[in-house]
């Protein structure tokens, strides 16, 4: 036992790994563990992927659910089992029930991506129904919860649960299997903590030297607050655009074994998970979800201490919805800088409008938006304009070029009320 364990915590044990592991061996086969030409040439270090975005279900979720949907007797399973997902989750318990031939209700928040609603039907086939309520995962486990209470249903949560952590931990098994190095780091993403735990107390076991670096999304740091808090933290406010990872709240057990087993977490933007989305898919083929993206993107963050250094990524999901690529092109483009929003006062006379073109805008430069309102009784009216710079080292000569012509303006990318408003 490692000696930062407190009797008092709870944590999967080898034994229990092991039968987790040889039970998922029956409905799925290991993923591959690469290594990423591209992202290893780029920050000079060996970096390593862990493919679970190939998984059956294009998620690890599948090991946890099977994992505790099969450990239930026969009687429970006659009742039937319900859950709450944002999507990955649901459909591994949607694979595992049609699988074990068990009815199964899956609550999931209304904002879910509608390729993940097809998808858990698809694997669930008739045996499951989908209820979508809410728009944050806390709505749709508040339901899930309510109708496993009233109707007998046994709850099978997303992560906070003994046979869920030690299914997830069976990715941890399945990398130092298969890995022909020592990893100096391990980076592994954060929703509810079920990975994390998992993962984490068997490496800590088996691979102690290597560094454990928790990701959380910036918009959504329940684990890291809650650990720098020393309790479970509750949100208030939360972004979930990355859906996969968004919990106002974390487990239990797994915020016990987080703060005791993992090094260090570090929050990544949003934006940078976006343009992360777009990079491994233009250069490697890659298809990955904001969640699962997240431990590639961090190697953003970590490029000055990398260098030189063996590192694993769990990549652990690509169930993105197309119909979101334009939102996922936007984020990235104004985390880059690249893409700027104004509200500009044009003086009403002719050639205004030419003027700005010629005179503000810097070759290369691009207007995305412009909606404009003239107002007869006015000098001036205001547009609302969207910009695309081609270098994002040409803003500030944006803003001097409409100082010196006598542009009124209004920079609103940081104004996040007014920009989701006019945007």
């Amino acid at each position: 036992m490692p000696e930062i364990l407190k009797e008092t915590v709870w944590y999967p044990s080898l034994e229990e790994i092991n039968k987790a592991h040889t039970s998922l061996a029956t409905i799925i086969e290991p993923t591959p563990l690469v290594k990423s030409i591209s992202l290893s040439e780029q920050y000079g270090a060996n970096i390593f992927l862990k493919r679970e975005d190939l998984q059956l279900v294009r998620s690890y979720k599948i090991r946890g659910a099977y994992n505790k949907i099969s450990s239930l007797s026969g009687e429970v399973l006659k009742k039937g089992i319900v859950c709450a997902s944002a999507g990955n989750h649901a459909q591994g318990v949607a694979f595992s029930a049609a699988h074990i031939k068990t009815k199964a209700i899956i609550f999931m928040p209304e904002t879910t991506p509608k390729q993940k609603v097809r998808q858990v039907r698809m694997f669930g086939k008739e045996y499951v129904e989908v209820i979508l309520i809410g728009d944050t995962f806390d709505h749709a486990y508040d339901a899930a919860l309510e109708k496993s209470k009233n109707e007998g249903m046994a709850f099978i949560h997303p992560f906070d649960d003994e046979k869920i952590i030690e299914g997830q931990a069976t990715v941890g098994y399945e990398i130092l299997q298969q890995a022909k190095c020592q990893f100096d780091c391990l980076i592994m993403p954060i929703g509810g903590g079920g990975l994390a735990a998992g993962v984490g107390s068997y490496f800590k076991t088996i691979s102690p030297n290597t560094k454990l670096l928790g990701v959380e999304p910036e918009g959504a740091p329940a684990m890291k607050e809650s650990i720098a808090k020393g309790q479970l933290v509750k949100l208030g406010k939360m972004e979930t655009f990355v859906d996969g990872a968004a919990v106002k709240q974390v487990g239990k057990l797994t915020f016990n074994i987080c703060k005791e087993f993992i090094d260090e977490i570090r929050l990544v933007p949003e934006g940078l998970i976006c343009t992360t989305i777009l990079k491994r898919y233009n250069e490697d083929a890659m298809v990955v979800e904001p969640a699962g993206a997240m431990s590639i993107a961090a190697l953003e963050l970590m490029k000055d201490e990398i260098k030189g250094k063996n590192i694993c990524c769990i990549v652990s999901g690509s169930n993105n919805d197309i119909t979101r690529t334009e939102e996922i092109k936007e984020r990235s483009l104004i985390y880059e800088g690249l893409k700027h929003y104004f509200i500009v006062r044009f003086p009403q006379r002719a050639g205004a409008l030419g003027e700005f073109v010629n005179n503000i805008l810097q070759p290369g430069d691009d207007i995305t938006l412009f909606e404009y309102s003239k107002k007869h009784n006015r000098e001036k009216g205001p547009a609302l304009i969207g910009i695309e710079l081609s270098n994002k080292n040409n803003f500030n000569q944006l803003i001097r070029n409409l100082e010196e012509r006598g542009f009124e303006y209004e920079y609103i990318n940081n104004k996040p009320n007014l920009f989701q408003y006019l945007v």
